[in-house]
């Protein structure tokens, strides 16, 4: 008598859940493996800087008799959360890469990569990357103002405006600019540094003519020296066939408890119409009391010459068109990367000039004076 085969049970309900589980166990893994070399990298950074300052605004009546209303504010003074790294490859190169984003904190906005932001290679002969940066011309002073980047910037007057981030045709005037879509190399030697960068003429396909930038800045450290020339050649800006451009040199030492800086700015605008130019001068002082430091500015800027018509930025031809700014302020550490700080800045116009704080803007008429007091924090990581 043949006896029937056992048939196999089926499965109960916990054997059922093994299968899944196993195929969630096995894919868990295979992405975990393929993000292994993002989270196993040691050589990036997450670094940033919040910057706010509550400010009381008042403007003088402008030359046509309108003043502007009196206001009390807060600012963001360009605060920034950003992420960098490296990856050494053969031959003493690294792959570098940064990727800075804008963000606000009084009003929540914010973007990403709209600040410095790059992909490049490092050896010892020097940094070449590509992305959207800071030029040359802006890097090699930035650092003699003790307010940089904050509403008293020296930016207002010197460099005619600031251009957070911009391309060949959506800022033609200010020569203080974060270019997009552009070339840098960089390289230090013995004290002497230098910087190059191209921003290229993308926009020759819908413009007609073809604008580019070409920035220069050489530097030497000697101690507590430092002496920087700089140079910058804005192709095409204002019309066909013309370029822009400007030069700067500066100079600033580090005493003990003492730092002061100067800087001499010439300005060039070739337009339709003729030359506009246009001379600057800056001096800074940083001066150690106590635990804080007693910082001050002040900028002059002469009156614009040349037979051009248009007014390029804040920066016209004619008598009454300079202007002066004053800043003064207390600094005071709170930690290393904590500090609360006070300024009082002023920019005083003549009768047919009408420069404006460059970073906060308030808007104002020819011969109207702005100022502004400000109670700020500022937060390092």
């Amino acid at each position: 008598m043949s006896r029937s085969r056992k048939q196999p049970e089926a499965p109960t309900s916990c054997t059922n859940a093994i299968a899944p589980r196993r195929i969630h166990i096995a894919l868990a893994a295979s992405l975990s493996a393929a993000a292994a070399p993002a989270v196993a990298d040691n050589n990036v950074a997450i670094y940033g800087r919040l910057n706010t300052a509550i400010e009381f605004v008042t403007v003088t009546t402008a030359t046509d008799g309108t003043r502007s209303g009196n206001t009390a504010r807060l600012t963001n003074n360009r605060s920034v959360f950003g992420m960098r790294g490296e990856e050494p490859l053969a031959n003493g190169i690294k792959a570098i890469w940064q990727i800075e984003s804008a963000l606000s904190i009084d009003n929540g906005t914010g973007q990403i990569a709209a600040r410095d932001t790059r992909l490049g290679l490092q050896s010892p002969y020097g940094t070449l990357f590509m992305g959207n940066w800071d030029t040359p011309y802006t890097s090699a002073t930035k650092s003699y103002d003790p307010y940089y980047p904050t509403t008293a910037g020296y930016m207002a007057l010197i460099g005619n405006g600031a251009a957070s981030t911009s391309d060949n045709v959506q800022n033609t005037s200010s020569f203080d600019r974060r270019q997009k879509n552009s070339l840098h190399y960089q390289s230090t030697w013995h004290g002497l540094s230098g910087a190059i960068a191209w921003g290229l003429p993308e926009e020759k396909t819908t413009v007609p003519r073809n604008p580019a930038l070409y920035s220069f800045a050489t530097a030497y450290d000697y101690g507590n020296l430092n002496l920087t020339l700089a140079y910058e050649i804005h192709q095409h800006y204002q019309t066909s066939g013309r370029n822009d451009d400007a030069m700067k040199a500066g100079v600033s030492y580090q005493f003990p408890s003492t730092r002061i800086g100067a800087l001499y700015e010439r300005l060039h605008y070739r337009t339709a119409t003729g030359d506009l130019t246009r001379n600057g001068y800056y001096v800074s002082l940083i001066q150690q009391l106590g635990t804080g430091s007693i910082r001050a500015g002040f900028a002059f800027v002469g009156n614009g010459t040349g037979t051009a018509t248009e007014t390029i930025g804040s920066v016209r031809s004619g008598s009454e068109t300079g202007a002066f700014q004053v800043t003064v302020g207390y600094d005071y550490p709170l930690s290393k990367r904590t500090a609360l700080y006070a300024y009082y800045s002023c920019i005083n116009n003549r009768s047919n000039a009408s420069y404006d704080f460059a970073i906060n803007n308030i808007g104002i008429k020819a011969g109207a004076d702005p100022q502004t007091f400000a109670i700020a924090m500022r937060h390092s990581f």
